[in-house]
């Protein structure tokens, strides 16, 4: 019969450290295996949101901008479309606000080359099912809070309640205020021209 190990701190300190180094390389092999996929699905999701919210284009450059926002400055990822003869068909931006009632709302906002909102896509976001969640369609062109063909340098894009023009969710000002932000942040990156920073 094997002799049972004697419980000691060194013991236990050793059959720790063994579990501790099995999961960390298990967690690592993990990681590995599912980097590359998600990935891939990450940038299908980008690729498809710049689709969704520019009108038609044949091919986008990427670039990255630093915009000032109310909590310091903030680097934007900005898609800049061009047509066949190679002029400017608009811009989608990946912005965020961090002051949603959830947090973090992040979205694709598209301009046209005028600057007049031509749709936008909810990325990411963990605001309230049934109220602040709502924000992927209350402000489409067919929602109540409808952005869509606003142009910020000359629409106040902000909620009624604060003297702007845009509808807020109903029972969810909060959401509809840091959309309406992370809209306007996304409107001065556009603004940036490339190379430049604000």
């Amino acid at each position: 019969m094997a002799k049972k190990a004697e419980s000691t701190l060194k013991n236990m300190l050793l059959s720790l450290t063994l579990i501790a180094l099995v999961a960390s390389l298990a967690l690592a092999l993990v990681n590995n295996v599912t980097k590359g996929p998600i990935e891939k699905v990450n940038q299908e999701k980008i690729a498809n949101a710049v689709a969704k919210v520019l009108p038609a284009y044949k091919e986008y450059t990427i670039d990255t901008v630093t915009v000032e926002t109310a909590k310091g400055d903030a680097k934007m990822v900005r898609y800049t479309a061009v047509d066949e003869a190679g002029q400017l068909v608009g811009k989608a931006i990946e912005s965020f606000d961090d002051n949603g009632f959830g947090g973090r709302i992040s979205a694709m906002v598209g301009f046209d080359a005028e600057g007049n909102i031509s749709g936008y896509e909810i990325l990411a976001s963990a605001e309230t099912p049934g109220l602040g969640a709502k924000a992927d369609k209350w402000f489409q062109k067919d929602g109540k809070g409808n952005v869509i063909g606003l142009n910020p340098a000359n629409d106040n894009i902000t909620v009624k309640k604060d003297g702007g023009q845009v509808d807020a969710i109903t029972g969810s000002t909060i959401t509809s205020r840091a959309f309406c932000r992370l809209v306007s942040t996304a409107y001065n990156a556009f603004n940036i021209e490339k190379g430049e920073q604000q």
